[in-house]
């Protein structure tokens, strides 16, 4: 059985050191075409296997040219975790684009028209911020 703050541990460190791969020692033009940051590591529990989640800010087109830019510097990546992380076994790396901030985005931007849309047809003449200092007035009171 594997001490799960081992595996915590193996993950920050391969969490930092891949970024600072990304930042200054890969060279591949197509992982500098988007802003990237690691978002998340998920090591397996033997420490065999790594999930590196990757956060590209940019188009589709340089999203999916950073994610081959990546896959494309994997055995790279390997030999370097191995020299700079003291394991018995290196894992091997796989990156995968996490699209979590995507998604939560959209989520807000949802939120915000249903919130806007809510507000017209309460009173469409009425100002919003009057509306939130009434009711905010209206707490304070009660």
């Amino acid at each position: 059985m594997t001490n799960t703050r081992r595996v915590s541990r193996v993950a920050e460190l391969i969490k930092r050191e891949v970024s600072q791969m990304i930042l200054f020692d890969i060279k591949d033009d197509r992982v500098g075409a988007g802003m990237v940051s690691v978002t998340a590591v998920d090591v397996a529990g033997d420490l065999q296997h790594t999930k590196v989640f990757v956060s590209i800010y940019g188009s589709d087109e340089v999203r999916a040219e950073t994610m081959e830019g990546l896959k494309a510097v994997t055995g790279y990546v390997r030999s370097e975790i191995g020299k700079r992380v003291r394991l018995r076994r290196t894992p091997t790396i796989i990156f995968i684009e996490d699209t979590s901030f995507d998604r939560a985005t959209s989520v807000l931007s949802l939120i915000n028209q249903l919130s806007l849309k809510r507000a017209e047809s309460i009173d469409p003449d009425a100002d919003i911020d009057s509306e939130l200092d009434s009711e905010s007035t209206v707490l304070a009171t009660e």
